[in-house]
């Protein structure tokens, strides 16, 4: 007994298992009936099985058409390790060449990454930059405000990091933190909070006009994902920095972080500067989409470099004397 499209409840027939059966028996490959999947028959909702049940929805949607609710069909095969470098690496080398072309076009790019935490807007920043040039791709990841900064008009910490010519700036969090972090755990007054949400959009229009592209991603990630990546920051040595105390409080105000997220979007939204969300419940899938998507904002054009030669090393100076290693200090071969 399962949930049929229609919402109630719906017994197949014998004739109906068996076509089941044999489309479970060419996907998992010995499962030669519905008794060896690990799911409750007397469930009426097939979405609270386990990951077994969600295949075997798909298995029954294309025995027969229309069974299973629509959503089952959302989800997507698990991401080879094998397919995910390699296309990984074909955008990279698509990377470089818009780094080329923002170079030789003196382009202004800024790119913003907002989101949850634990959302994968860390390892996003890392697979773009990896192949491209510090100097010409920077990253600001600024801490909080000083006393000092406190006072200022408040982008104007950002704006001495803002990309010139021939640069693109990716800022790992932004001005944005105004409309989450400080709204929901009360760092700034109700007015700055009123004042950011109106002074936002004419700053983001003055930087498109002075030709600066603007580009603001959304990592959203589920709950339960994000409780599984905050687990495994907690139990992993080398991940513990990656959990601070205003991530745990996260946990404890999500459905003010989602309101304040909504409101953020409802004032910032603009047509010169849109909002892009990016799901991020797969890392990787996430990483190669938004990779993708950067790249179709702009039209460039591969500038690659003729293919050079390399020159023969100088002949050794016959009144050079090479100076003794043992006056040199090298570090200790551990390895």
């Amino acid at each position: 007994v399962m949930k049929s499209a229609t919402g109630g409840k719906h017994s197949y027939s014998e004739e109906e298992k068996a076509a089941f059966s044999e489309h479970i028996n060419l996907t998992l490959g010995g499962a030669k009936d519905l008794d060896m999947l690990p799911i409750d028959p007397e469930s009426d909702d097939l979405f609270k099985a386990t990951h077994n049940g969600i295949l075997l929805s798909k298995l029954i949607n294309a025995a027969v058409p229309g069974t299973v609710d629509e959503r089952a069909l959302n989800i997507k095969k698990k991401l080879t390790k094998k397919h995910y470098e390699a296309e990984l690496q074909r955008l990279q080398i698509e990377l470089v060449k818009l780094q080329e072309w923002i170079k030789h076009k003196k382009l202004k790019v800024l790119v913003i990454f907002e989101g949850r935490d634990a959302a994968g807007k860390g390892g996003a920043i890392k697979r773009i930059t990896e192949p491209l040039s510090p100097r010409i791709c920077k990253v600001v990841a600024l801490p909080a405000p000083t006393e000092r900064e406190k006072t200022q008009w408040y982008f104007q910490r950002y704006i001495q990091h803002l990309p010139s010519g021939g640069e693109m700036v990716l800022f790992d969090r932004s001005w944005y933190n105004r409309a989450g972090v400080e709204r929901v755990m009360d760092f700034c007054t109700k007015a700055q909070y009123k004042e950011f949400l109106k002074s936002c959009p004419v700053f983001e229009r003055m930087l498109v006009r002075s030709k600066t592209m603007v580009v603001k991603y959304w990592f959203s990630v589920s709950d339960e994902e994000q409780e599984r990546r905050f687990q495994g920051r907690i139990h992993h040595p080398t991940k513990h920095w990656k959990l601070s105390p205003m991530d745990l409080q996260s946990r404890s105000k999500w459905m003010e972080y989602s309101k304040a997220k909504d409101k953020m979007f409802k004032c910032t939204d603009i047509k010169q500067a849109p909002w892009y969300v990016v799901n991020g419940d797969d890392k990787k899938r996430a990483r190669l989409n938004v990779i993708n998507h950067l790249l179709s904002l702009i039209n460039y054009k591969d500038l690659s470099p003729e293919p050079v030669e390399l020159p023969p090393r100088q002949d050794d100076d016959e009144k050079y004397v090479r100076s003794p290693l043992e006056d040199q200090n090298f570090i200790p071969e551990i390895y």
